[in-house]
């Protein structure tokens, strides 16, 4: 099968079983992902959106954010993972675009990487979700599953993924892509002990190919 064949497989697979993925942060507004996306590194969506709604509510945009007491805020976020590090990053994220961008959340990859607290990924992940900007974000289900299924070969970080996926998925499709493959992480192609049995991407994934001929192999 060809790597052409394989992602063509995938795409029909997921444009079928999953039309509607997206991202399971509860947001109102692009200031609301960003601070959601932030507080997801090294968390789960699940504990992201149990403690963003008293904080949102608190700190209902950047300019009250931007004026932040850190104790405060702290205080609201403290059952997140590194919340002494993340309540830095929200207040500085607050000021640069209130003095830089007018209180507006930038929407180009470029703006958005020079906030505190805000990489290629979470970058990717705004420009992908608000603006449907052909964008892959590669958190670690995207890097795992695409190597597993044989969408990346030899991809040894989250860039190179990156680059694989954007040269081979349609250019209209990339922003869903991303949550396809984030979801399929998540549920199904568990980091340890993945579903197999109930993968419908089992006739052309090569994680499977292997695992089968190893059973076949084995006494």
């Amino acid at each position: 099968m060809t790597k052409k064949e394989r992602y063509s497989f995938v795409i029909v697979y997921f444009q079928q079983h999953s039309p509607d993925a997206e991202t399971e942060l509860i947001y109102d507004s692009p200031y609301q992902l960003l601070v959601a996306v932030i507080l997801s590194a090294q968390c789960t969506d699940k504990r992201v959106n149990m403690t963003t709604p008293a904080l949102f509510e608190k700190f209902p945009d950047t300019k009250k954010l931007a004026r932040a007491n850190p104790a405060e805020l702290l205080h609201l976020i403290k059952s997140i993972s590194y919340p002494n590090n993340k309540t830095k990053h929200l207040i500085g994220m607050a000021k640069m675009v209130e003095e830089n961008f007018d209180g507006k959340i930038p929407m180009t990859v470029g703006e958005l990487v020079q906030l505190p607290g805000v990489g290629r990924k979470t970058a990717n992940v705004i420009t992908s979700v608000i603006d449907n900007q052909p964008n892959m974000a590669v958190d670690t289900h995207v890097f795992r599953v695409a190597a597993r299924i044989g969408l990346t070969t030899g991809a040894k970080t989250p860039l190179a993924t990156e680059k694989q996926l954007l040269l081979n998925l349609p250019e209209e499709l990339i922003h869903k892509a991303h949550h396809w493959l984030i979801l399929h992480g998540r549920y199904v192609c568990i980091a340890r002990n993945p579903k197999c049995e109930i993968c419908g991407i089992r006739p052309v994934c090569l994680y499977y190919s292997r695992i089968s001929k190893d059973k076949k192999a084995s006494p």
